[in-house]
């Protein structure tokens, strides 16, 4: 893909740079390429990979992009231009875009907004989008574009030849970073002057949607071009102003401020005042308006001396002497009073009269009279060119002041001094960008079929994923580590983990990364086969200490509009299970270790009350005799995995119903999966075992890279029979289950799987490894009420594990049996998981 500009710079189309012709025969063939374009999705992750990498070049004035934007633009303005524009596309500025204006990170993908209806919603593209950019701002077109790639349209991006060609080097950019081709395919960028009408007439005539930035009149020609049923979305010229009380037009800071905003950008920007109203009795009093106007002129003067002023142009230095000289005529007559700087930098034009009136600009600011009662009436006539009003005065009148302002058509307020300052998310001109540029489309679903399918998207084709990144891998201690240095912005919420395999970690999430991650956990459970319009849910996973398990769930639930019962884990299982008869609960959720010990311990009054239908664990894994247990002996229908998960990187994982055993759908809205050698740093062939290591796209505070979770697992070819083509893994346990015993490597697992088929023992197991006299003892606990006889266990295990018939028989390792009370195996405190090795060597 091209990103260099060969000479002389034309045309961008999908990429490639080219000529006149060229481009002239493609025009011809656009609108079937539109058509084929939008049958593929662009992904918002997609782009906002493609803005990221562009943003950090522009943000490094030594990489080739920021040195061949910056040879586009004026010397002194390069570097504020290219740092807006690598602002601008930072992952988080563009995050907050879409969470603020679309809803969420994937508003492309049909999911459910009400869990408990199977109606399915989603922000589609427009189609194909034009966009005519202004020539007097730089940032203005590429952002836009990029605007229109995020709602996932085919962007046509018109701008003039006698502009420079930043745009379109920028664009292409973009879609140099993007591997998957997407971008790229989605862009064209024309220099051509508006007299080229038979190209106007063809990009806009196939339009779904035109952006227009410019006056009046260029809004007027995008209207007559646009075919019937087009959306033309008016980015015109708008006025804004500032309003202040008495007490603020007395305060020499106020007025210096509101002089910055007069001298920023020489009043170019839609933003900048134009008018300063003054609160007055009535619009009579002209010895206070004139006295403020004085004022006022001394403090512009002092700030615009320190702000070199550029030079107009001949047509606006005409419109200024002519507005300047006509204001001078009206002295005469009392209605206006001029104060202007000796070298004509600067101007005050003070009027009695207070209808809002255009400012030349150039630093020529109006002063009128405005009593707050005639606020909106005065205003109002002009709502369709309203924009910023800055209001200097106390907390009262700022409340009641904005909501007379937002009548009269103002559609943002500032404080003065910031009327030019913008934050991440703000609409634009009243409305949002990205609702402009999408349709808001619906899917209406037969329920009994499609209560399990939380996303239609995913019964269609595999999801598009960026590479992993090139990074080294992380492990627990680099996570903990790089704690130390994160931004306090971007710890919100602290969790740590329950410490079953270590010291219990640290993990911190922002309030916007935790929603995102609970909200797509919770398309998972629906594909679990949890109901939130039926089933009625006891939270029983463990809480405090900082452990997340309870909150998260609670959380999920919530975000499903769901009936749950937050119980919570505890030692006293006869309230447990008195809480779930009276509630009449038919869904638990929890550990299998404390779930396993509840219907034990309350066996007589769970039995009789039959109602449990639905068990959702996490943490650990049920056994296949365990599981006929519950099934058999309880009553249980659906015994599914909750989510996997982990206190560091949040929900992984989820469950379907097609799902046997440890084998999970991959959260590829949230994840990228790697399956590395057990041994090597290196991918292993597809549906071979290995390591897994996740990097966490969709987390804008403590970002984790190729980080190394401890699990191992393999992927799962082909698509799953549930009819989702989301990747697959299956969990084949952790490295802590293989502990090395007598010189040989045991495997956790393995040992219960042997009790479990060749004796049938649907128990807990718990190993025990301690130093010995010349050999190390391990110790197999097993549940006295299903235990077998010691010795029939201690066959089992020889005939089915070499490795410690071998160590036995070579005097390395003794093998001892034991059975205990349910209650006597160790588990973490805080998640309540039972702790599987027990290493006291």
């Amino acid at each position: 893909m091209t990103t260099s500009v060969p000479h002389p710079v034309l045309h961008l189309w999908q990429g490639e740079f080219i000529d006149e012709a060229e481009a002239g025969r493609r025009l011809a063939g656009l609108p079937e390429l539109a058509g084929r374009l939008l049958t593929r999705p662009l992904p918002s992750d997609v782009v906002l990979g493609a803005c990221a990498a562009a943003g950090r070049d522009l943000a490094d004035p030594a990489s080739p992009l920021y040195g061949r934007l910056a040879g586009h633009l004026p010397v002194g303005e390069a570097p504020a231009v290219l740092a807006e524009l690598a602002a601008a596309l930072t992952r988080e500025a563009l995050e907050r875009k879409l969470r603020r204006e679309l809803g969420g990170l994937r508003p492309e993908r049909l999911t459910r907004p009400d869990a408990r209806e199977t109606v399915y919603e989603a922000w589609a593209p427009v189609g194909l989008l034009v966009h005519i950019a202004p020539g007097n701002a730089a940032a203005v077109a590429p952002l836009s574009v990029v605007e229109g790639l995020l709602a996932g349209n085919v962007n046509v991006l018109k701008t003039s030849s006698s502009d420079s060609s930043l745009a379109l080097d920028l664009l292409a950019a973009l879609g140099a970073a993007d591997p998957s081709g997407l971008i790229a395919e989605r862009v064209i960028a024309l220099r051509f002057p508006s007299s080229r009408r038979e190209w106007l007439e063809t990009v806009c005539g196939q339009a779904d949607a035109i952006a227009v930035w410019g006056g009046e009149d260029a809004v007027r020609a995008a209207g007559e071009l646009a075919p019937p049923g087009c959306r033309v979305v008016e980015w015109g010229h708008r006025i804004s102003f500032a309003y202040l009380t008495r007490q603020a037009a007395s305060d020499g800071v106020v007025l210096e401020a509101l002089a910055e905003d007069v001298c920023r950008f020489e009043q170019q920007a839609c933003a900048s005042p134009q008018v300063v109203y003054l609160d007055t009795e009535d619009t009579n009093d002209t010895e206070e308006l004139f006295a403020f106007a004085r004022r006022f002129a001394e403090r512009l003067a002092k700030v615009s001396d320190a702000r070199p002023a550029s030079v107009p142009g001949p047509a606006e230095q005409a419109e200024i002497t002519t507005v300047q000289q006509l204001a001078r005529l009206e002295q005469h007559l009392d209605l206006t009073r001029v104060f202007t700087a000796e070298d004509g930098s600067w101007r005050v034009l003070a009027d009695t009269r207070p209808a809002l009136d255009a400012s030349p600009l150039h630093r020529s600011i109006r002063v009128k009279p405005l009593p707050r009662h005639a606020v909106t009436a005065t205003l109002r006539p002009m709502r369709r060119y309203l924009q910023t009003a800055a209001i200097g005065g106390d907390r009262a009148d700022v409340a009641t002041l904005s909501r007379a302002l937002f009548a009269a058509g103002v559609t943002r307020v500032t404080p003065v001094g910031s009327m030019l300052e913008s934050y991440e998310g703000e609409p634009h001109d009243g409305v949002y960008a990205l609702q402009r540029y999408s349709r808001r489309v619906t899917v209406r679903a037969p329920d009994p079929e499609f209560r399990t399918a939380a996303c239609l998207d995913d019964l269609v084709a595999p999801p598009v994923l960026p590479p992993a990144p090139v990074a080294p891998l992380l492990g627990k201690e680099g996570v903990q580590t790089a704690l130390a240095a994160l931004d306090p912005r971007h710890a919100h919420l602290y969790f740590r983990s329950g410490g079953s395999t270590g010291t219990p970690a640290l993990s911190v999430f922002t309030c916007d990364d935790y929603d995102n991650q609970m909200r797509a956990a919770a398309d998972g459970l629906l594909t679990a086969g949890f109901d939130p319009a039926r089933d009625r849910a006891a939270n029983l996973f463990y809480c405090g200490g900082m452990y997340g398990s309870f909150i998260s769930f609670f959380s999920i639930l919530e975000r499903l509009n769901a009936t749950q019962l937050p119980i919570a884990a505890g030692p006293d299982h006869a309230s447990v299970a008195e809480a779930l008869v009276t509630h009449r609960a038919d869904t638990v959720f929890g550990m299998p270790s404390y779930l396993w010990q509840l219907f034990h311990a309350e066996a007589d009054r769970l039995r009789a009350y039959g109602g449990i239908r639905k068990v959702f664990y996490g943490g650990e894994h049920f056994t296949v005799e365990q599981r006929r247990v519950l099934t058999d002996d309880f009553g249980v229908e659906v015994i599914r995995s909750a989510a996997y998960g982990s206190t560091d990187l949040g929900p992984l994982g989820y469950q379907c119903a097609s799902c046997d055993g440890s084998v999970h759908h991959v959260l590829t809205d949230l994840h990228t999966l790697e399956v590395l050698d057990p041994h090597e740093d290196r991918p292993v062939a597809p549906g071979e075992p290995g390591r897994l290591v996740f990097t966490s796209r969709a987390r804008a505070g403590q970002r984790l890279d190729r980080y190394e979770i401890g699990d191992l697992g393999r992927e799962v070819r082909g698509r799953c029979a549930c009819g989702s083509h989301v990747p697959r893994l299956e969990l084949l346990g952790r490295y802590g289950d293989v502990v090395r015993v007598g010189t040989y490597f045991v495997n956790y697992r393995r040992l219960v799987r042997a009790l479990e088929e060749r004796l049938g023992y649907h128990g807990e197991v718990q190993l025990m490894v301690a130093p010995g006299a010349g050999r190390e003892r391990l110790t197999v606990r097993l549940d006295e009420q299903y235990a077998p006889a010691p010795e029939a266990a201690r066959a089992a295990l020889d005939a089915e594990v070499a490795e410690l018939a071998s160590a036995e028989a070579e005097g390395l390792l003794s093998l001892a049996v034991e059975t205990v009370r349910r209650d006597e195996f160790e588990r973490t405190a805080t998640s309540g998981k039972l702790r599987t090795v027990i290493d006291l060597r």
